[in-house]
């Protein structure tokens, strides 16, 4: 039986880190990824130190805060802010300076996401319908 093959070892930069970053963030490395996380809270960036190696309190709007932390170096970055729109299109605009071809973001609104989507992200997450709809769909077996 031939055996499935392991998943290339990627770098990854995770933007901000609530409950849904933190999660992305956490599986990355579980995973055995390179993640860099970025939040802007002190607190958060404490509480997370034990569980992740590299997590900063860093501004993510600021690409050269971002690139001195070697985020112009990642395969892939996932923007998981949902709670301030402009924190999130700035950090978007920011990576995209960097050169960041492959961007993830979160959506919190359907406008949100359409500017995301404008903006050239690769892909728009909405945590929260997506999760409803997987739920629902392994309810009724479909």
């Amino acid at each position: 039986m031939a055996r499935k093959a392991k998943a290339e070892k990627k770098n990854v930069a995770v933007i901000g880190l609530g409950r849904f970053g933190e999660a992305v963030a956490l599986r990355l490395n579980d995973l055995g990824h390179e993640v860099v996380c970025i939040d802007e809270s002190l607190d958060i960036v404490q509480h997370l130190a034990d569980a992740l190696p590299h997590v900063v309190q860093a501004d993510s709007t600021d690409a050269e805060a971002l690139r001195a932390l070697g985020v112009n170096e990642v395969d892939y970055a996932v923007v998981a802010i949902g709670a301030s729109l402009e924190g999130s299109v700035l950090s978007v605009l920011a990576l995209q300076e960097l050169g960041i071809a492959e961007i993830w973001a979160k959506a919190s609104t359907r406008q949100h996401g359409l500017i995301l989507e404008r903006l050239g992200v690769s892909k728009v997450v909405y945590p929260e319908a997506d999760m409803g709809k997987a739920l629902a769909e392994q309810l009724c077996g479909a």
